[in-house]
């Protein structure tokens, strides 16, 4: 796996649709869709989440594969999840056996349940900043929070913290592949070895990034205290943000989805027994 193949924090520039909605609109779409996913507790719902996720994947006009490359980083947690569900689920039909460990059924439905959930999360959060820049995305974030900056909530502070955070995600990442490239080159080696030398190995690369996040840290800061720079009182924006006609289309869109996934949710549940009584344990 290489340090580039992480996509979150990345902005992938063109001019599709969904590149064109206003940010406001895209946050909110796609907590709905994060929040509908946590919803869903079937397969067949799911697949509802899948044509939801490809339309506007082909919308934004952003290649599959790149997208994909975001998996490759939490691959090893999505693995783990899903043979912690499959172990300690033990209901259901047993498939087999080995002394006190069982594959049942149910464990298996379940972990690829936790699995496909895992990736439509990472497709779906990894869409907002691809399709979003970060000064839109800051200036997204600031109005939403805005009504709270009522209560004493410092509205800008948090949506530029946040911001920045996605920003400087790449840029550590390139530090990272930088600062790994000339350990390799003295002779640092960080995939053979057991797991306590793989660790050994990641201390010459933890404290020069860590040196490093500082000194971009300091930089940026001077940064901003060179331009004047005071937080949101006064702030001015060289474009302002309006509502336009595709963004309440894609606002009714993602209600109408999310409706639908509710309802399904509740007709699986009266269709299906067994899916009630799961639900009803649940709770």
């Amino acid at each position: 796996m290489a340090v580039r193949d992480i996509t979150l924090g990345q902005y992938y520039p063109g001019e599709s649709c969904i590149h064109r909605l206003d940010p406001r609109v895209k946050i909110i779409c796609t907590l709905i869709y994060l929040i509908s996913l946590f919803v869903v507790q079937s397969f067949t719902v799911f697949g509802l989440c899948i044509v939801m996720l490809a339309i506007v994947i082909i919308l934004s006009r952003i290649p599959f594969r790149f997208i994909s490359k975001g998996l490759k980083p939490i691959m090893l947690l999505i693995v783990f999840t899903m043979i912690i569900n499959l172990l300690f689920t033990t209901t259901g039909d047993i498939l087999a056996q080995l002394g006190p460990v069982k594959i049942t059924r149910d464990g298996i439905y379940r972990a690829c349940f936790m699995g496909l959930r895992l990736v439509l999360l990472i497709f779906g959060s990894s869409l907002l900043t691809l399709t979003t820049k970060p000064i839109e995305l800051t200036d997204g974030l600031e109005k939403l929070l805005a009504p709270l900056a009522k209560i004493g909530l410092p509205a800008h502070e948090l949506a530029m913290m946040m911001t920045i955070a996605l920003r400087f995600i790449p840029t550590l990442l390139d530090e990272t592949d930088k600062i790994m490239k000339a350990q390799t080159a003295r002779g640092a080696d960080f995939e053979n070895g057991s797991i306590k030398e793989k660790a050994k190995a990641l201390v010459p690369l933890l404290v020069p990034l860590f040196v490093s996040a500082f000194r971009i840290a300091g930089d940026l800061a001077m940064a901003m205290e060179a331009r004047c720079y005071h937080g949101g009182a006064g702030r001015t924006r060289m474009h302002q943000m309006k509502m336009a006609k595709g963004d309440a289309i894609a606002f009714a869109v993602i209600i109408v989805y999310f409706a639908l996934v509710i309802l399904s949710r509740n007709l699986s549940l009266l269709i299906d027994p067994q899916a009630a009584r799961a639900f009803l344990l649940s709770l």
